[in-house]
């Protein structure tokens, strides 16, 4: 799966190929994540640094405008919508 890529990590690091083939499969695990388990897991993950729901809604926002493909812009409340039902 995605030898081209493997390959060119071998090439272009000093990964082995098992280790290349991980990063490539992480890479592409964390960019099939669905817009709405993104945004429940960075919710939980920044409610456990103790942030409170308008800054994390705020920095959810911003953030999903960098994802590989970013969703349309949501508003707070379609973001509490996600979290909460």
């Amino acid at each position: 799966m995605h030898d081209e890529l493997v390959d060119h990590l071998t090439r272009s690091t000093p990964l082995n190929r098992g280790e290349a083939l991980r990063v490539v499969q992480d890479v592409l695990a964390y960019f099939d994540e669905t817009t709405e388990e993104f945004v429940r897991r960075r919710h939980r993950e920044m409610q456990a640094q103790g942030l409170v729901n308008a800054e994390i809604f705020e920095r959810i926002g911003a953030e999903l405008k960098y994802r590989a493909v970013a969703p349309p812009e949501l508003s707070l409340r379609q973001l509490r919508r996600i979290v909460y039902g």
